[in-house]
């Protein structure tokens, strides 16, 4: 392993301050910044993603961030074919990539594969849909909790396309998305991998983060952000990009479902509840220094990765 060339896994949950740590790390070490956040791919999605503002990517450019239209659809495979082209034109100028991000199944998807899944079947896609629409989303959600309760517990139960997705995997192919998910194809990763993660100690105070940046978000012109991205006429709250935490509580805000006290009180719910869905992954995650993010973490981890990169 130590003579694959390095690559710097930093993770951690929303709020946990991975942006500032990267930027301080960067104008240390030799680092290129890639970019493993689901959301951040979109383009005119800015303020509601935490999105680096311009003076911070002209400190330390970011890749893959800004590659796709909201309108679009982006995988984890495709996460990794992207990746793996940055890293090598990192690698090959002499630098180390440094991957940042909170979306976990892009980073095991970058280190470790993913598993043959079986394709699209339009007949059981049509016979889901006719479920959904005589039993309702609900009934669907508690049918995946018998077949595959690891699935159902990770995704949300208004998760139309996900739900459906994991269930025809299921009917397709007679085995749970969760147990083939743990079967990787075992892709060579060409690179040795360095993680850290920032973790609080205390989960009051990435509580008080998450509800601190949301306000701030609002007080940027989130509601502004996300109405222009409504007018467009184009988009709609079943796309992926419009799933991500805060959008779908601002559109349904602006649908008039919900009123502005009820927004924020969603939204930073949502929030704590996908931060917590991260910590669970990060706490059983490998290979791992972890720093807590009441501490100086500066200091601690360009030790950490200077002894390590030696």
């Amino acid at each position: 392993m130590n003579s694959l060339p390095p690559a710097i896994f930093l993770m951690g949950p929303t709020a946990a301050g991975k942006t500032d740590l990267a930027l301080e790390l960067v104008r240390h070490l030799p680092c290129d910044i890639i970019s493993v956040d689901s959301a951040l791919i979109y383009r005119d999605m800015d303020i509601g993603t935490a999105k680096p503002d311009p003076v911070q990517l002209a400190v330390a450019p970011h890749r893959l961030i800004d590659i796709r239209d909201p309108a679009e659809a982006y995988s984890a495979a495709q996460f990794r074919r992207d990746a793996l082209h940055e890293m090598a034109q990192i690698t090959q100028v002499g630098r180390i990539p440094l991957l940042v991000g909170g979306t976990m199944l892009y980073f095991r998807a970058l280190e470790y594969g993913l598993s043959d899944l079986p394709a699209a079947d339009d007949g059981v896609r049509a016979r889901l849909g006719a479920e959904l629409q005589h039993n309702g989303l609900a009934h669907l959600h508690a049918r995946l909790a018998q077949v595959d309760p690891r699935a159902a517990a990770r995704i949300h139960p208004h998760d139309t396309q996900r739900i459906q997705r994991a269930l025809e995997v299921y009917d397709v192919s007679g085995m749970s998305l969760s147990d083939l998910l743990d079967k990787p194809q075992g892709m060579l990763f060409p690179y040795r991998a360095i993680k850290i993660a920032v973790l609080p100690e205390d989960r009051a105070e990435l509580h008080r983060r998450i509800e601190v940046r949301f306000r701030a978000m609002l007080a940027q012109g989130f509601i502004d952000e996300v109405a222009r991205l409504r007018s467009r006429g184009d988009l709609h709250p079943g796309l992926p990009a419009l799933r991500a935490v805060g959008y779908r509580q601002m559109w349904r805000y602006l649908e008039g479902e919900i009123s502005y006290d009820h927004m924020v009180e969603q939204g930073i719910f949502a929030t704590r509840q996908f931060a917590k869905r991260q910590l669970t992954w990060l706490r059983s995650a490998h290979d791992t220094t972890r720093f807590d993010i009441s501490e100086n973490i500066f200091d601690k981890a360009l030790k950490h990765l200077i002894d390590t990169l030696i």
